[in-house]
């Protein structure tokens, strides 16, 4: 997961609302019992394997011998893997007893650069990298999904494709993977991921479209003038302008994305149809072309990003500088996550049928810290959902806050993963 700026980190989720319900009714639960049956029987073994990938970290670009250790064991299930794609990016293809729908689990597998100590007894062995995002338990989870579907192979109808992808912390992963040809490999007609979170350990949660702000570089080109500062002042106060949220608004707590009733889970978010601008950071560069002035703007969601360079042009038409505009843009900074409607709701409906409503969240409100992962390059080719999954126990002080020094994991999520997704799989297989 990548963030823009490390200070805007979120500090804890207090997801006070939310308890470990027991199982949901009227679903055949056969099939479904015996994940978690077999789950619990390998638990203990992704632990080993989550921890053995947390002493040997290896940043994007590296993942040798982390790419190794997967294509051993998916091997070890009788899969049939391919490995090298992209860099160190492997794919263990599982075919059902009959043919059918073909579906694909994405699994991030690089670390992070982080020189401050470890927190666990398990810690790094490789100085100066640290799997402080959790991509470490992304891929035991994805490990044990691979193991229990397997044992399920009779009773599936269709494909399963588990993608590890490296290089997902410096955005070059997705791309690379695509570019060796992956989807000449595989041909999936849905694509699922998640990513630990600082939510409660044993929930996941996900929203249709944008699940993080959509972060955006502004440039505006203007015919080169003797008046620079004047000019920089102006378009600064316009683009400021299109901040529409309130100084004093309990928006800007980001403690405040984990309140029950305004947060991002809460029916009454405060989260959603804003528009925010990154106050100190502007700049303006003579080009061959004019005058360019940048800023850095995020937005919740399409309507409020598709709206900025119209306002834009119409304050700037009725300024002295009407003539003196030559373009007007917005760039990518990061790759925007969008998830499917469709997907969205059938999954979460799915889910809270066998695990309970309490365990399966739906967001009303978009992450408001710059943050993005590059499975949102994957989307335009698949219909696709991201999830959020809860890592957190906050009595034992453990605190999943990605990329932050203190990161800690309650690994019993990963039993949470392996459950919830193994079955979301057999789900999305039936229909």
């Amino acid at each position: 997961m990548m963030l823009k700026n490390l200070s805007n980190t979120l500090t804890v989720f207090f997801f006070v609302l939310v308890s470990i319900a027991a199982f949901g009714q009227n679903v055949d639960k056969d099939i479904h019992t015996d994940i978690q049956k077999h789950t619990e029987e390998i638990f203990d073994s992704l632990v080993e394997i989550r921890r053995d990938l947390h002493r040997y970290p290896e940043v994007g670009g590296t993942e040798q011998r982390t790419s190794q250790k997967i294509t051993e064991y998916l091997k070890s299930l009788g899969l049939e893997v391919k490995t090298n794609i992209g860099g160190y990016g492997i794919v263990g293809i599982l075919e059902g007893a009959k043919p059918g729908k073909k579906i694909a689990w994405r699994a991030d597998i690089d670390a992070m650069p982080s020189k401050a100590p470890d927190v666990v007894d398990f810690e790094s062995k490789h100085e100066g990298v640290r799997h402080i995002c959790g991509h470490d338990v992304h891929t035991a989870i994805a490990l044990g999904i691979a193991n229990v579907l397997t044992a399920q192979q009779e009773n599936l109808e269709g494909t399963v494709y588990f993608v590890f992808q490296p290089s997902e912390e410096n955005i070059k992963g997705a791309l690379a993977m695509m570019d060796d040809g992956l989807f000449d490999i595989i041909d999936p007609e849905e694509l699922y991921a998640m990513h630990v979170t600082p939510f409660p350990a044993g929930t996941i949660a996900a929203k249709a479209e944008e699940m993080f702000s959509d972060y955006k570089r502004i440039d505006l080109t203007f015919k080169k003038t003797e008046k620079e500062v004047a000019l920089f002042e102006f378009v600064k106060n316009k683009i400021l302008s299109l901040e529409n949220v309130a100084s004093d608004s309990k928006f800007w707590n980001m403690q405040n994305m984990g309140d029950p009733e305004i947060g991002i889970a809460g029916p009454k978010s405060i989260y959603n149809n804003y528009t925010t601008v990154d106050k100190n950071n502007f700049s303006i560069k003579e080009t061959e072309n004019g005058t360019r002035i940048s800023g850095y703007l995020s937005f919740s969601d399409k309507q409020q990003r598709d709206s900025a360079i119209p306002r834009l042009k119409m304050q700037i038409g009725q300024s002295r500088y009407a003539n003196e505009l030559l373009k007007a843009e917005l760039v990518n900074v990061f790759p925007t996550l969008d998830n499917n409607k469709g997907l969205v709701d059938e999954s979460l409906e799915q889910l809270s049928g066998i695990y309970g409503k309490n365990r399966v969240l739906r967001l009303h409100g978009v992450v408001a810290d710059g943050r993005s992962d590059d499975f949102a390059f994957f989307q335009p080719k698949v219909p696709s959902v991201y999830f959020f999954m809860g890592g957190s126990n906050y009595e034992k002080g453990i605190i999943a806050q990605t990329h932050s020094p203190n990161f800690a994991v309650d690994e019993s999520c990963i039993k949470t993963g392996v459950n919830l997704f193994s079955s979301l799989i057999v789900e999305r297989l039936k229909k």
